[in-house]
């Protein structure tokens, strides 16, 4: 049972979240000084709690999509460890592969599309890159797939390890937002960020990333230590997709944004500016 003066941590069930967390909170990492209450959701819960749509208060430090920045910002600061950020790892947009109406992003205008929550960051780059005209049907990413396969929905855009399993379940890939992303900035696409909270004390937000750097680098000196975590919170998935999920989402970038990563949430914090999803006068993303 955490003290009461533990620091309110909100993170996702998912592999890559709880392989690059596991050493911290389980105090493993030394010299930090830093005792979390975790608390795991599904990555809307965490964007509805951060932006204050939730019943319970924000948490002070939360994994939030980077599309949710766009109305964080005045309250929040992102963090330089912890994120997902990469190439080849963008949600992808899918069909069942018998229905041949919906061939590409532009035939999906007029069509339901199943999203795994408004304030995903695959929701803005369908926003972006897909047709105007959508009717989207808001869901947990992990009931996307069967609302497609079973005719609930034209479509579906879907996150985490269903780029690796969408073809067991019949369906097929209209497109790969994160490609799009890619071709038209040469950039890695930023999925998912560490915030804190702008009036946390600067030495806990220092410890904090200096923590999690190194609970990353642990987890991968030594991933058997994590295993047991990681499976525990992983449910149904299989060994094989968690590993793949994991590989392809924690990367450098995780241990450290670095300019790259930095210039990414930049230019699509630029992005949300412009199609009005953030206002024109919000701070930037950084502390």
């Amino acid at each position: 049972m955490p003290s009461s003066s533990a620091l309110p941590l909100g993170f996702s069930s998912c592999p890559n979240d709880t392989f690059m967390f596991e050493a911290l909170v389980h105090g493993r990492v030394p010299g930090i000084d830093l005792e979390f209450a975790v608390e795991m959701d599904d990555i809307e819960v965490l964007n509805r709690r951060a932006l204050g749509l939730d019943t319970r208060p924000p948490l002070p430090v939360t994994k939030v999509s980077v599309a949710a920045l766009g109305r964080l910002t005045r309250d929040y600061a992102v963090l330089d460890a912890g994120a997902a950020l990469g190439r080849g790892c963008g949600p992808l947009v899918l069909r069942r592969g018998d229905d041949d109406r919906f061939g590409s992003l532009e035939a999906l205008a007029g069509a339901r599309v199943g999203i795994p929550g408004e304030a995903t960051t695959a929701n803005l780059l369908l926003r972006l890159f897909g047709p105007a005209q959508l009717e989207r049907e808001t869901m947990r990413f992990d009931a996307i797939m069967a609302a497609v396969a079973k005719g609930r929905c034209d479509a579906g855009l879907v996150i985490h390890e269903s780029r690796f399993t969408y073809a067991d379940h019949g369906l097929a890939c209209v497109a790969d937002l994160g490609q799009v992303w890619e071709s038209q900035t040469d950039l890695p696409l930023p999925l998912g960020v560490i915030v804190a909270r702008r009036d946390l004390d600067d030495a806990v937000v220092e410890r904090l990333e200096r923590g999690l750097r190194a609970s990353i680098q642990a987890a991968w000196s030594d991933p058997a230590l994590s295993q047991p975590y990681v499976r525990a919170h992983a449910q149904e998935m299989d060994p094989e997709v968690c590993q793949r999920h994991i590989e392809l989402y924690v990367n450098d970038a995780s241990a450290s944004l670095g300019p790259s990563g930095r210039r990414a949430i930049d230019a699509i914090v630029g992005h949300m500016r412009r199609v009005g999803v953030m206002p024109a006068d919000a701070p930037g993303p950084w502390r």
